[in-house]
């Protein structure tokens, strides 16, 4: 067994120690987020070890990040080729904030484009709005990308799932942010509205995956906010004869609105083991939206009303200006729309309100607007009906009434609307059921990263089983003997992550392609097409085996992926039903007995025969093999015939061989091709993603750029004010000054021409001239004030240190008389032993009496009483004396040429070095002191063979001198040497009195000796005595010494 403290780990400590080591390392990666990514907001929350569940906020500490994102344009037009010539990017409100100077380079509510083509009607609404952008088709797809002034012409168009990504990465740095140092973030839940298709699922996807971010799921927002709605309620359960709760979730946002029924219920489920569980469900029964009814559309109806009245002003009516004009102004459709929205949200919680534009459209024009919310509902009064169709259409589709409504939960910007809420009021018939009990701002967000949560390995949350729908028709079609089928696979109301098996009647390589199926307008929207491999040598594979045509299957497993929500394809096997005859009872057990030789005793296996006794040995086998025939019973019957008799017993017992039928299936390999207009080229998402990286790149040089630039300018106003002060002027000479001077005075004029433009290395380049000029008067100024100071501490170390060798010296000395006088002691006890008369001779003498106490004899050796250990030996006393004259020679040398410079002169001793001479001296002497602290203990006595025959008395003399030299009895240890040796930072005050402790004890030592030279100290046990007595006096006696 290795000694202790030595031995080797266990396997399982080895484990533990590995998992704890591969978990801290996940740790850092483990963080996941969930996005509520809205039309006009962008909000996220992050959930990670020690953050249960927080909001990211943004850089200016808010909640919400606007969802926009623009490029500030250079003086030049930027090339790509160069990384650092792309423009800066701003986010959130700071880009919103730029639209009226730089409209055509400020993106905003890109979510309502996402998969749309340049023809389509919201595309066309949205161009009306931000006039200022130039929207272009993107060949490749037909969706919309934009060309920006920022950028040379032949640059290619920006796609929107480009500008989403920088928005997405934003969002992931702010979270890292917050999430510390070190983390970084890659898997996200990202909400979408229920009625986004194919096309806008993957644009998100895409988006996602060029931000750097992994998507767990794709979420609804109504079935978001369910969940986040669940996480701190309990339902009935349903197999315990529970009633489901039944709620629908309205949610009107900026871009759209949305209300989804949901159900709400407990089921009791298996558990680990015998146990049984209760979980809560959250399932989506139906859904129904309208896709341009939001905040954006009451906003634009404020909007059309202020150009109205503009065309109509005093003003405008001589220059003939029509609506179209100001439409197509970028700058003043900005500055436009972004008053409708904020006179939209006052009207909120205000009667009226009112605004003033000056400079709009031309510098002479001052436009004043004033509004009511009775206007603005007069004005909105055709989206009254639009606000309670999606309700009733939900509930019409789940086959459910108002009365089966729980309640009607809030969610969204819009719905604050006041006239919102009154045709809620007007539609539902009860306003105790409109509750407003969840966050209409955050629900959703919080209910993306309880999800997230939930699917990342790394968290345990409450067991929640949420199902969405696939609110579209899923069908597949192909084409077989030139006939083209069609099957419906999924209705709205299936639940995503549901499977099914589709059979095909196809005994050759086919393709066949998955769609939705649209309704409003009527179109399928291609998803994937499949394309099988192996089909072909499959079937051939099965007819080898006895199959026909007819008889085979051909299956594929379809689910709607819980992750987009899209139908995908599984696997794919063909399979038929093939007869095969059994040969040996028994199955695969009976076949692995055979195998190892231990077969069934009813088979023809006959045991292995010896040559001595093979008749005997042919007779017992035959006896074995009939033992359920009659004749078996006699034991006595010949050899011939029992031969004769085993073949009809076989015979016999043989049974014909029974068919067994067993499905054979093969399983086909496929390839799948994602279809539709949100597939991007290989070829050009690689571009796209280098082209994002450029851009970061370019933003990182910006930064640092920035702030050398910044640091160049505070630099300059810092000399001003050290020019002035008195430690600088005695430091530096005139010269010296003017110099710095006038290259700062330089440098201040350079940056407000010229060096505004310069790059990072220019202004580097300028910044390290001045520094170089500041900082070694700076310096001077500095080693002048601190050096008197550090000197000080030097010179004190090196006396404290010459008056510690000096006690040292003392307390050896003391030691050394200590140790003569007691080896006089010893020898003056010698002399005075004498032996005792011997009146008989004991024949038994020589024989040792183990169990007596007594002594049988007189004479015995005196002994040398024991000292205590030297703590300090010459060679360690010598070494801080020569360290002390070396360290103090230096110092004079030093002090000498430093008295011969003047104070502008660079000093030839610097605060540092005395600082470190202090140490080392300090060290030297602590260490040597230290050792008087860490109390070695006495070394033990050797064992004798055989006990002695002389009994004596313990001596207190050892005890006595311990205590005067400071070592600690026997038994006592001082403190560790790891704890001695720690980085402890040697004080002033422990070192004076540590110093004036062994002064103390070298004084105690010297008077002690002195007193014994002197014959104060002498036995009283010195007279004669017979028997014990002399033994006894001779114990007292050492006692005393």
């Amino acid at each position: 067994m290795p000694p202790h403290g030595r031995r080797r780990p266990s396997s399982l400590t080895i484990l533990i120690s590995l998992l704890f080591l591969f978990a801290s390392t996940a740790s850092a990666a483990s963080a996941v987020l969930g996005i509520d990514l809205g039309t006009e907001y962008i909000k996220a929350a992050l959930v990670k070890p020690g953050i249960p569940l927080d909001i990211v906020l943004t850089k200016d500490s808010k909640r919400k990040e606007t969802a926009a994102v623009a490029f500030k344009p250079l003086r030049t037009k930027a090339n790509t080729a160069e990384s650092d010539s792309y423009p800066e990017r701003v986010y959130g409100g700071d880009a919103v904030a730029l639209s009226a100077r730089f409209p055509s380079d400020v993106y905003p509510n890109l979510k309502s484009l996402l998969g749309l083509k340049l023809n389509d009607d919201l595309v066309s609404e949205y161009g009306g709005t931000h006039s200022g952008l130039q929207m272009v088709e993107w060949p490749e797809t037909g969706t919309i990308g934009f060309k920006s002034d920022c950028f040379v012409a032949e640059e290619e168009p920006w796609l929107i799932e480009e500008l989403l990504a920088m928005e997405l990465k934003n969002i992931k740095g702010n979270a890292e942010t917050v999430a510390g140092k070190g983390s970084t973030i890659k898997d996200t839940v990202i909400t979408v509205p229920s009625f986004y298709t194919v096309e806008e699922r993957r644009a998100i996807t895409l988006a996602a995956d060029m931000a750097g971010l992994r998507v767990l799921s794709l979420i609804s927002d109504g079935l978001s906010v369910g969940l986040n709605y669940a996480t701190s309620r309990t339902f009935p359960t349903v197999n315990e004869g529970g009633k489901p709760e039944i709620h629908l979730v309205y949610d009107m946002g900026a871009g759209s609105t949305t209300a989804t029924v949901l159900r709400f219920q407990g089921r009791t489920v298996k558990d680990v083991g015998k146990f049984n569980k209760t979980i809560q469900e959250v399932q989506v029964l139906s859904t129904s939206w309208d896709k341009s009814l939001g905040g954006d559309a009451l906003n634009r109806v404020i909007l059309e009303d202020m150009i109205e009245k503009i065309t109509e002003s005093s003003h405008m009516k001589p220059l003939d200006l029509q609506a179209n004009h100001i439409k197509s102004h970028g700058r003043t459709m900005a500055k436009l729309w972004k008053e409708a929205e904020r006179i939209r949200q006052v009207l909120s919680a205000n009667t009226e309100t009112s605004t003033t534009m000056e400079g709009l459209y031309y510098e002479d024009f001052t436009f004043k607007y004033k509004l009511s919310r009775a206007g603005f509902e007069k004005l909105a009064s055709a989206y009254f009906i639009r606000v309670q169709r999606p309700i009733e259409e939900a509930l019409e589709s789940a086959k459910l009434s108002f009365a089966d409504l729980e309640s009607v939960i809030l969610h969204g910007g819009a719905v604050r609307t006041p006239f919102v809420q009154k045709q809620l009021e007007a539609v539902i018939r009860d306003s105790d059921k409109i509750r407003t009990n969840v966050n209409s701002d955050e629900a959703a967000v919080f209910g993306a990263a309880f999800k997230a949560a939930a699917i990342s390995p790394n968290f345990r949350v409450k067991e929640i089983r949420a199902a969405d729908s696939a609110v579209y028709p899923v069908t597949m079609s192909w084409s077989l003997d030139g006939k083209d089928k069609q099957q419906k696979l999924f209705v709205p109301t299936s639940q995503v992550g549901a499977e099914k098996q589709v059979s095909v009647k196809a005994t050759e390589d086919f393709s066949f392609s998955l769609s939705q199926q649209i309704p409003l307008p009527a179109s399928d929207l291609p998803v994937s097409d499949i394309k099988t491999q192996n089909l072909t040598e499959s079937v051939k594979s099965l007819t080898s085996k006895g199959c026909t045509l007819s008889e085979i299957s051909t299956k594929f497993a379809i689910r709607l992926s819980p992750i987009d929500g899209l139908p995908e394809v599984v696997s794919g096997s063909v399979s038929c039903e093939v007869t095969e005859a059994e040969t040996k009872k028994g199955g695969v057990v009976e076949g692995v007995k055979d195998l190892f030789g231990f077969g069934s005793k009813k088979s023809d296996q006959e045991p292995l025969k010896d040559d001595s006794d093979d008749e005997s040995s042919t007779s017992s086998s035959d006896s074995e093999s009939t033992t359920t025939s009659p004749s078996s019973e006699t034991s006595t019957s010949s050899t011939e015939s029992k031969a004769t008799e085993s073949p009809a017993a076989d015979a016999g017992k043989e049974k014909p061989k029974e068919p067994r039928k067993k499905i054979e299936t093969i399983y086909l390999s496929f390839s799948t091709e994602a279809t539709g207009t949100s597939g991007v080229k290989p070829d050009s998402l690689q571009r796209m993603k280098k082209r994002l990286t450029a851009f970061d790149k370019s933003d990182r040089s910006r930064v640092y750029r920035e702030e050398t630039l910044n640091n160049l300018e505070g630099y300059t106003y810092k000399i001003r004010d050290i020019l002035e002060d008195e430690g600088f002027i005695d430091a530096s000479t005139m010269q010296q000054r003017d110099e710095i001077e006038t290259k700062s005075n330089d440098a201040s004029m350079w940056l407000y021409g010229d060096g505004a433009e310069a790059d990072r290395e220019t202004l580097k380049i300028r910044l390290d001239e001045l520094r170089g000029l500041v900082e070694p008067i700076q310096k001077r100024k500095e080693e002048a004030k601190s050096r008197p100071d550090q000197v000080q501490k030097l010179k004190d170390a090196l006396q404290q240190a010459e008056s510690m060798v000096g006690v040292i010296k003392q307390q050896m000395e003391s030691q050394e008389l200590a140790e003569a006088e007691a080896a006089s002691k010893a020898s003056e006890s010698e002399s005075q032993t004498t032996e005792a008369p011997s009146t008989s001779v004991d024949d038994f003498a020589e024989l040792d009496d183990e169990t007596s106490t007594s002594l049988t004899s007189t004479t015995s050796t005196p002994k040398i009483p024991e000292m205590p250990i030297p703590l300090y030996n010459k060679e360690e006393v010598n070494a801080i004396s020569e360290k002390q004259e070396s360290i103090q020679k230096w110092l004079d040398e030093k002090l000498a040429e430093q008295e011969k410079l003047g104070p502008t002169d660079d000093p030839v001793v610097l605060s540092s070095d005395l600082s470190a001479k202090s140490e080392e001296i300090n060290d030297a002497v602590m260490n040597l002191i230290t050792k008087s602290m860490k109390m070695p203990q006495k070394p033990k006595k050797a064992k004798s063979s055989k006990p002695t025959k002389t009994t004596t008395t313990k001596s207190t003399a050892t005890d006595s001198s311990s205590v005067e030299s400071g070592e600690a009895p026997k038994g006592t240890t001082g403190p560790p040497d790891d704890e001695m040796s720690s980085g402890h930072k040697i004080t002033q005050e422990e070192i004076e009195e540590t110093m004036a402790e062994q002064k103390s004890k070298a004084e105690k030592t010297k008077k002690s000796a002195k007193a014994k030279a002197t014959g104060k100290g002498k036995s009283k046990g010195k007279g004669k005595s017979k028997g014990k007595g002399k033994a006894k006096g001779k114990d007292e006696g050492k006692s005393e010494l």
